[in-house]
């Protein structure tokens, strides 16, 4: 018997659940070809890695699991196929060993995101995938066949199985704009509103005259660390929120680690209040009664912000917050000073624009797909990454979810091709 033609799949995007998927159908022996919008593929993956690709984490994995909220029963399973340490072997096979840093995180030993890529094209070529740039997916023809426009004009690609993993719609200059999301809606796909996540937000005006922050703040401490600052807050369901970090002040509110792994709890909070009241505590390290007593120590004819860098070394940044939320009479009550270093009150507004954000929230309901991430009303139509209705923190949460789920969707379009 002679074998029959060899089956095709299309992947749609060329990012790390794209390729992982364009993997998992190459070593079941489909053709497959994959598509992206931009120029060269894995745009986002190389600016995530710019200051050190952050791969994956290393806690355990009952809290590893956890980072994923509401939706870590159905990640789970796809971690049990590639998570954090199955990904660190992976690696290994692409000559990119790895290291755990002192927060837990897992990084390539050179801190690049470009090596590994490199690696992995090629051995993506050498199965057989071909790459099809700058072509951006306009969904369907009346035919069923994939539309895509591209330098030369509009063409039409039959596939008999197809992987998306478009993105959310954060960073859309690097191809993330979320613009599959009335395409597939039109085709029956149930999609949750996508939104800011892992994001700043800004803040309300301290006082009301102001837009936000006080002129002074924007332009003299714009850009600088908050380092060791403890964040509270009760978030929309009543829960309370407790975690020491490090965040950044920025022209109209706060960023960074601290705030991304509160992001969502305070994009709820914000949407179902209008706001969310949240306390920094600036010295987490010291009780509140040494810094009572240091703020009363006698301080001479030192002035106040003299005194504070003296006794509690208070300064710039922090210095600048507790001002902020001080009116000139309130400067020199030291009781209401203490308080402040350790529950500075700040109102938060809004989050900072999707595009600003590094994720996104919201995409496709897992109940609109099966096992293998098949949408259940376009059979054959898989879907992985970050356009799935997940979220979760940084520190190596997200890449590991998308390539997990990359692997399951490609594994799914392989199966249901009959080549697995």
């Amino acid at each position: 018997m002679t074998p029959g033609p060899k089956r095709r799949a299309t992947v749609v995007g060329g990012g790390p659940a794209g390729l992982m998927a364009a993997q998992a159908l190459a070593a079941a022996g489909v053709q497959v070809d994959v598509y992206d919008a931009m120029p060269s593929v894995g745009r986002k993956f190389l600016l995530a890695g710019k200051g050190g690709l952050n791969l994956t984490h290393s806690e355990a994995m009952p809290a590893f699991v956890s980072r994923y909220a509401e939706r870590a029963d159905r990640i789970a399973p796809m971690l049990d196929g590639l998570g954090p340490q199955a990904l660190r072997d992976w690696a290994a096979t692409l000559g990119i060993q790895t290291f755990v840093g002192s927060s837990g995180r897992v990084f390539p030993k050179d801190m690049k995101a470009a090596p590994l890529l490199r690696a992995w094209l090629h051995r993506l070529r050498e199965a057989g995938v071909d790459f099809h740039m700058r072509h951006r997916w306009l969904g369907w023809a009346d035919d069923g066949a994939l539309r895509f426009s591209t330098p030369q004009g509009e063409i039409a690609v039959r596939a008999d199985a197809t992987v998306l993993a478009l993105g959310g719609a954060s960073w859309a200059r690097l191809g993330s704009d979320g613009a599959w999301v009335p395409l597939l809606r039109a085709r029956g796909v149930d999609i949750a509103p996508l939104a800011p996540s892992n994001c700043g937000f800004d803040v309300a005006p301290t006082a009301p005259d102001r837009a936000g922050w006080s002129e002074h703040l924007r332009k003299r401490e714009a850009g600088q660390p908050l380092k060791s600052v403890r964040l509270r807050f009760t978030d929309a369901h009543g829960a309370r929120f407790d975690q020491q970090g490090e965040c950044v002040v920025t022209e109209t509110g706060l960023e960074g680690s601290l705030v991304y792994a509160a992001s969502a709890r305070l994009r709820e909070a914000i949407a179902a209040q209008g706001h969310v009241d949240i306390e920094l505590d600036l010295l987490p390290a010291r009780d509140a009664a040494w810094v009572a007593a240091e703020v009363a120590h006698p301080r001479g004819p030192r002035s106040m912000a003299t005194h504070l860098h003296a006794r509690l070394h208070v300064q710039g940044v922090k210095a600048a917050l507790l001002w902020e939320t001080l009116e000139p009479a309130q400067r020199s009550d030291t009781a209401l000073i203490a308080s402040r270093l350790k529950a500075l009150p700040l109102r938060l507004a809004a989050p900072r624009p999707i595009d600003e954000a590094i994720s996104t929230a919201g995409g496709v309901r897992f109940e609109a797909l099966d096992e293998s991430l098949m949408c259940r009303t376009l059979p054959g139509v898989f879907c992985a990454g970050e356009m799935l209705d997940w979220e979760a923190p940084t520190g190596g949460y997200l890449l590991t979810a998308c390539f997990a789920s990359g692997r399951v969707a490609g594994g799914g379009a392989a199966r249901w091709l009959g080549q697995a």
